[in-house]
């Protein structure tokens, strides 16, 4: 069993990919402004000319770095440039928020299980593309978001947080992913906090890995339910 652990003396050094507006990377400034979770964000990269996500950081005081991936020939040289802005910045933890590209070994084996990536689903259930689509498609009862370690496949990797959400009578794409946008926004912090603190340990496992969490579990009997149980409102 291996730990994800930091020098507690410091803040974490985060490095954040984005492509579009930027809301998770906003829930992120605000948590390491508020001191919520012990770290700070040393660069936003964004891969998309104008996306706001790029205002955001420098609105944050963070140096932002456009990087399109239109000027390199192949995702390797791309990534390649992606490590190089990463380590200028000395960054500890990298975070894809809206980062709208699959990610090369290159990044990967660089920042070994040090780059985490958050999913509108309860992975492992409706990786891919447009996961709240698939999730009313398969008219399941109950949707949420993942965070986790990011690995080669696509949206594998050990989890780290999940938050539910009901799915509701008449709801529609945007509607269901605006709810899950809501806790989305709380799960990030909370993933980046435990790695921040030390609380993460690495489990190896057959076919793949989990995670152990020294953090507290909360209450046992608490659950969500989709419609209401019985006693529930």
């Amino acid at each position: 069993m291996s730990a994800l652990r930091r020098d507690r003396h410091e803040l974490l050094r985060l490095g954040v990919l984005t492509s579009g507006s930027g809301s998770n990377l906003q829930a992120i400034l605000d948590a390491c402004r508020d001191e919520r979770i012990p770290a700070r964000v040393a660069v936003v990269i964004c891969n998309v000319e104008g996306a706001s996500s790029l205002a955001r950081g420098q609105n944050a005081g963070v140096p932002a770095v456009l990087l399109s991936h239109r000027d390199y020939g192949s995702r390797e040289l791309y990534d390649a440039q992606l490590v190089a802005e990463l380590q200028r910045s000395a960054v500890q933890l990298v975070c894809l928020a809206g980062f709208m590209r699959i990610v090369s070994p290159v990044l990967l084996r660089a920042f070994p299980d040090r780059v985490l990536n958050i999913h509108p689903s309860l992975l492992p259930a409706f990786p891919g593309l447009h996961a709240v689509r698939q999730a009313l498609r398969a008219g399941v009862k109950v949707a949420g978001c993942t965070v986790h370690i990011v690995e080669e496949g696509t949206d594998t990797g050990p989890v780290l947080v999940q938050a539910a959400v009901p799915v509701l009578e008449g709801d529609d794409e945007a509607a269901l992913a605006a709810r899950i946008l809501v806790q989305e926004h709380k799960a990030y912090p909370r993933a980046i906090g435990l790695i921040a603190a030390g609380a993460v340990d690495l489990v190896p496992g057959a076919p793949g890995r989990q995670v152990r969490l020294r953090a507290p579990q909360g209450d046992p009997t608490r659950a969500l339910s989709s419609p209401p149980l019985e006693g529930e409102r």
